[in-house]
């Protein structure tokens, strides 16, 4: 992950049991880490859980040592521990304390794992001369049925045994020796104190391990859970079959309405919580087919299916992880589900199942999906999914699936994955197959790519000449109109548009395109958007309005008036002209651009509008008679329900000379200029005797 990602990360810490160390004065925490990675807008993307240790040695610990204030300290330094915890660490402490370090005690607990309990407490046993041996258990277990001595030399001996930990698995296993131990320990606790104590230190060594706990409770619970599983077995079968019996009738719609009328998408929601393959097939089948109607969807929304469905993804099955897929792809035409997937970590698992090609077309297809929202676009690049999907492109033939094409697509418009695809040799490789194939898609893809600024777009120069042989061969007409489009994006400071106007000689090409009725509009657009690149150049300016290009695109604007994307572009290569002292004066002197621009003023498009403002500020500014002209029309849309307001008065007093006495006519209306008149900006220190008054702009 790069640096400027990190913000995308968020770790969080759950503390855990305390324990101590086996072989060292030290504690050992036990902690758990989990990793979200989330996305642009705060979603959980993935996450992972990883269990740890915190080990903290205490070797100044010794018989003076104040426990409560090295616990406290121990816990101010450590955030891993609670505080609330504290009492425990002062006994852990205590026990370290008080611990004897014996040898085969040490010896075995190099062996232990650190998240086993610490060594026995100090108990030196009884004191025989005989060391015991792990394949001697039944001679000792013999020994719990003989007197009391003998009991007592048995148990010692097994005692010896339990203090390793390594012999506990072993001990506990043989199951008469656990029940021989019981019984003794139950007849006959009375009779010897050293024989009791031996066996119950035996079992307190059982309990220093949580696997040991409660085994007969286990076997009970592991008896009723067999009991519950063949239930649960009977209970789907019955299940089954009763939605097979239902996904049968709902053949006709009329009956699949009563069906969900009766809540059956929530039943089928539910059973996904179960774990029988066969059972979940028919189910996500026929969620699938419930799924084509957007009530039905809406309601999967509402009951939460993506994650229920995350789960099965991706599973050992291949025909419920393909029905799966299949259902996914039917859910991802819906936004607010598409984002949901995204929350629930669905994305990287999808990826994951790319070189599957039993299930690749509907994983392509719902990662297309997916693609379509611009803010989902920048997560493909924490996952495998480019360098995978480049693969695939790149090993297959003439024929490129679709699905692969489409997301390709999608994706190159992304400024961070398209600054992924063009490292190293990958444009190149684009470029050399694009050219190759002659395939209008792939080109559509690096067009996409050649559109963001910085160090992608300078990697283009290098095709100028390619791109520019495409667009004059006229035998394919949509691969040339892609080239077109990657030219058309070429905003780059440095490069000579000149040089390449004359040395392709396209001034006279693009001449004849922007001719009415010439070619198609697609055409047209792109080549106006040509046109408006190469503006930016002052020379190039200057030879496409001596190449009456100006006047073209003006009658082109003047037949194209409904098609906003065409109007647009053309004001904005006006707006470029504007800009080069030797096409503003053709503009503003020769054409009739200006007063095309001003009637574009109040345009619905709001672009439009600000792209005439824009240009129609500068105009004004260079000439002082258009920039009364378009100060006039400001105003006069601005004050529009005021002016009207004035002339139906007017008209009304034509009627009636002698309506108004004392107030002469002034037909400011008609001939004069009414930005001329004072009185309409100024009271003249007068107070307010209308109750609407005209604003000046």
């Amino acid at each position: 992950m790069q640096a400027e990602d990190a913000r995308y990360l968020k770790r969080k810490v759950k503390g855990g049991n305390i324990d101590v160390h086996p072989t060292e004065k030290a504690l050992v925490v036990n902690y758990e880490l989990e990793a979200t990675i989330l996305g642009e807008l705060g979603d959980p993307m993935l996450r992972e859980w990883k269990e740890c240790q915190k080990i903290i040695r205490v070797k100044s610990l010794n018989e003076n040592s104040d426990l409560a204030s090295l616990a406290k300290d121990i816990i101010d330094k450590c955030k891993l521990i609670h505080p609330t915890k504290l009492p425990e660490v002062e006994q852990l402490l205590y026990y370290l304390q008080n611990r004897k370090e014996t040898g085969p005690v040490s010896v075995a607990s190099e062996k232990t794992e650190l998240h086993e309990k610490p060594e026995l407490p100090s108990y030196d046993g009884t004191e025989i001369d005989e060391v015991a041996n792990i394949n001697d258990v039944d001679d000792y277990m013999e020994l719990l049925y003989e007197d009391v001595p003998e009991k007592v030399r048995g148990s010692a001996l097994l005692l010896q045994l339990a203090r390793n930990p390594d012999n506990l698995e072993e001990l506990f296993q043989n199951e008469t020796v656990v029940g021989a131990l019981a019984r003794v320990l139950r007849e006959d606790w009375k009779k010897s104190t050293e024989l009791a104590t031996n066996i119950v230190y035996i079992f307190f060594c059982f309990s220093s391990f949580t696997q040991f706990h409660d085994r007969k409770g286990k076997e009970e619970y592991e008896k009723s859970h067999q009991k519950y599983e063949g239930l649960v077995k009977k209970q789907e079968q019955l299940l089954r079959v009763a939605y097979y019996l239902l996904l049968n009738l709902a053949e006709d719609l009329k009956v699949e309405m009563k069906m969900r009328n009766k809540s059956i998408v929530a039943f089928l929601v539910k059973t996904l919580d179960r774990d029988n393959h066969e059972l979940l097939i028919l189910v996500v089948s026929f969620l699938k087919k419930l799924s084509i109607f957007i009530e039905n969807k809406t309601e999967m929304a509402e009951l939460n299916i993506i994650e229920k469905l995350t789960k099965l993804v991706p599973c050992d099955h291949e025909d419920l992880l393909n029905i799966t897929l299949r259902l996914l792809m039917n859910l991802s035409f819906d936004a607010e589900l598409r984002s949901k997937m995204f929350k629930f970590g669905l994305l990287p698992k999808l990826v994951g199942l790319l070189p599957n090609e039993n299930h690749r077309m509907y994983v392509l297809g719902i990662l297309y999906h997916i693609s379509m929202d611009d803010k989902s676009k920048s997560m493909f690049t924490y996952t495998d999914c480019i360098p995978m999907v480049m693969k695939m492109l790149f090993e297959s033939g003439e024929n490129v699936e679709m699905e692969l094409m489409a997301l390709c697509v999608n994706l190159a418009s992304n400024k961070r994955v398209a600054a992924m695809i063009c490292e190293g040799q990958g444009l190149k490789m684009l470029m050399k197959r694009a050219f190759k194939y002659r395939h209008p898609l792939l080109m559509k893809m690096i067009r996409n790519l050649s559109q963001h600024d910085g160090p992608t777009k300078n990697l283009f120069v290098d095709y100028i000449s390619d791109l520019a042989q495409a667009v004059l061969n006229e035998e394919d007409e949509d691969f040339g109109l892609e080239c077109l489009g990657i030219l058309g994006n070429l905003t780059i400071p440095d490069l000579d548009y000149e040089l390449i106007l004359k040395e392709y000689n396209l001034i006279p090409w693009i001449k004849s395109r922007l001719e009415p009725g010439a070619c198609e509009d697609d055409w047209v657009l792109e080549v106006i958007i040509l046109v408006g690149t190469v503006c930016n150049d002052d020379a190039c300016a200057k030879m496409l309005a001596e190449a009456n290009i100006i006047q073209s695109l003006i009658e082109l604007l003047n037949a194209k008036q409904e098609d906003d994307e065409m109007v647009c572009q053309i004001v904005y290569v006006f707006y470029q002209m504007i800009f080069h002292e030797s096409t503003r004066e053709v503009i503003i002197k020769d054409t009739q651009a200006p007063a095309y621009l001003i009637d574009l003023m109040h345009d619905k498009n709001s672009e439009i509008r600000k792209v005439c403002d824009n240009t129609l500020d500068m105009i004004a500014e260079f000439d002082e008679e258009w920039a009364k002209k378009i100060q006039l029309e400001k105003f006069r849309w601005h004050n529009s329900q005021w002016l009207e307001m004035v002339e139906t008065r007017q008209v009304t007093e034509m009627g009636d000379p002698y309506m108004y006495p004392e107030e002469g006519y002034d037909p400011y209306l008609q001939d004069a200029d009414i930005l001329d008149r004072p009185d309409l900006f100024y009271d003249g220190g007068k107070g307010e005797s209308s109750c609407m008054n005209p604003t000046c702009i």
